[in-house]
């Protein structure tokens, strides 16, 4: 039952945009303040919701910031430790930090700084990194777990995913390529994604796998949004069975 209720759990955390690898979709901080504060605050509150709404109208034009009673709680952060958690925050990388020189158009290195929760006594900041280049990724956990010793906090980093560069001269895409084509008319697209992918595990463990990830269209992974087409299921099941026929046997 206990694994059951923990699926659970991380089902909701992937729709309301709480799961590591998803981009935040929403934030919750409580705030305590004097009563002769309350109306400076409110105010400043205003202004800076305006400001970030009239930044991101493009882009996000139901953005919804807003203030609410909340009752007073048992405790709070000591304002020295808050002070060094805003600024690690701040410091923090939290984008696109390379592009490929590989492929154009293709992010490299990149970390998301996903979910920041507090309670127990307890601040703790999960985010997931992502390379093609494990060295770049390793450069990363130095940078990130520099800025949180500096900060007087512990850095822990887990479940790898080992990097997986594209290959434009693989034999396999060579032959798939020609599958695609004379099955379904079309010349094929080929790309690359800055993703975590089962590619990066394996190739790590068999180098001289010749890889290729490819399967139905897929939208919005890791949201609330996520879909899948249907009818391009069966599309590439086929091609799977026929480039499993044309694989020459090694």
């Amino acid at each position: 039952m206990s694994s059951f209720v923990n699926l659970l759990h991380r089902a909701w955390n992937i729709v309301k945009g709480l799961f590591y690898k998803a981009i935040p979709r929403e934030s919750v901080a409580h705030v305590a303040f004097p009563d002769d504060k309350a109306l400076e605050l409110l105010d400043s509150f205003t202004i800076i919701t305006g400001t970030i709404k009239d930044e991101l109208s493009a882009v996000e034009p139901t953005l919804k910031i807003e203030a609410v009673p909340a009752g007073v709680p048992e405790s709070v952060i000591e304002e020295s430790i808050f002070v060094q958690f805003l600024n690690a925050l701040y410091a923090c990388p939290n984008d696109v930090l390379r592009m490929s020189n590989d492929m154009a158009g293709l992010v490299e290195t990149s970390n998301n700084l996903a979910i920041v929760t507090s309670g127990k006594g307890t601040i703790s900041i999960e985010m997931l990194l992502r390379s093609s280049v494990d060295s770049a990724k390793v450069d990363l956990e130095i940078m990130i777990k520099s800025l949180f010793d500096l900060a007087g906090a512990n850095a822990v980093f887990d479940g790898r995913y080992p990097g997986w560069k594209p290959d434009h001269i693989s034999p396999i895409l060579k032959i798939m390529q020609e599958i695609y084509q004379k099955k379904f008319g079309q010349i094929p697209k080929v790309s690359a994604v800055h993703a975590g992918l089962e590619c990066g595990i394996l190739g790590s463990t068999y180098p001289d796998f010749k890889m290729i990830s490819f399967g139905p269209t897929n939208c919005f992974p890791h949201s609330p949004d996520e879909k899948v087409s249907i009818p391009s299921v069966q599309k590439f099941w086929d091609f799977l069975l026929e480039t499993l026929r044309q694989i020459p046997a090694k």
